[in-house]
């Protein structure tokens, strides 16, 4: 027997090659098919995920959608209570000045001999329209009397800007009179509205007990006439 070794044949080494190839080629399809099915598998526990999660999202949805509307319910009952509580205050208000604010003016002079409430005016080619809480008349002279709940200087501001809106329609219709503010408010009126309401020229009615009364204007006061 001879020591050399064996020289594999051209056919032998060709075969080897080719299962070599074939091995490969199994092996490559079989990572993709592994591959695939972990890929189909992941794509599925996705799908599923994002399906329970909308599941879920949808119920949070539909809860917070109950809760909202509950709320809203509650916030109008509440709205609807409140405001027929306010609206309730500010007619005894009202009522209040109605009933007292012409003898307050005559002890400051004036002799006002008319008082309409919620008294409207209306100019459709000017554009200029609103509601007065009280009109008082006194001959050549007019007081516009604004009533809140609550005052608030934004509602001085806001009587400042109708008083200028209506010496406007006044103007518009030739009527001549002098015109002169006031405004009301519940038995809490605080210092700096009153201080704002007088620096503007107005004159500052509160509650007082069962009836009104015209704050003592600060020494220098001088009615804003419009």
């Amino acid at each position: 027997m001879s020591n050399q070794e064996t020289v594999p044949s051209p056919e032998s080494v060709w075969a080897i090659l080719q299962e070599t190839a074939r091995m490969s080629q199994e092996y490559k399809k079989q990572t993709e098919e592994r591959f695939a099915r972990w890929e189909a598998e992941r794509a599925e526990r996705e799908a599923e995920r994002k399906k329970a999660e909308a599941e879920r999202e949808t119920k949070r949805e539909a809860e917070r959608a109950e809760r909202e509307a509950e709320r809203k319910k509650s916030e109008k009952a509440w709205e609807k209570r409140f405001g027929w509580l306010t609206d309730k205050i500010g007619e005894i208000i009202e009522a209040m000045v109605e009933g007292d604010i012409l003898g307050k003016f005559e002890k400051l002079g004036y002799h006002f001999t008319g008082c309409t409430r919620r008294y409207k005016f209306k100019n459709n080619k000017l554009d200029i329209r609103g509601e007065i809480d009280f009109f008082l008349e006194d001959g050549d002279t007019a007081m516009l009397v604004e009533v809140k709940t609550t005052l608030e200087i934004e509602d001085v501001k806001y009587h400042l800007e109708r008083m200028k809106k209506y010496r406007r329609y006044a103007d518009a219709k030739g009527d001549k009179r002098t015109f002169i503010a006031a405004v009301a408010g519940g038995a809490v009126v605080s210092e700096t509205v009153r201080e704002f309401a007088h620096q503007n020229g107005m004159y500052v009615i509160v509650q007082s007990g069962d009836a009104v009364r015209i704050v003592k204007p600060p020494k220098g006061f001088k009615v804003k006439e419009w």
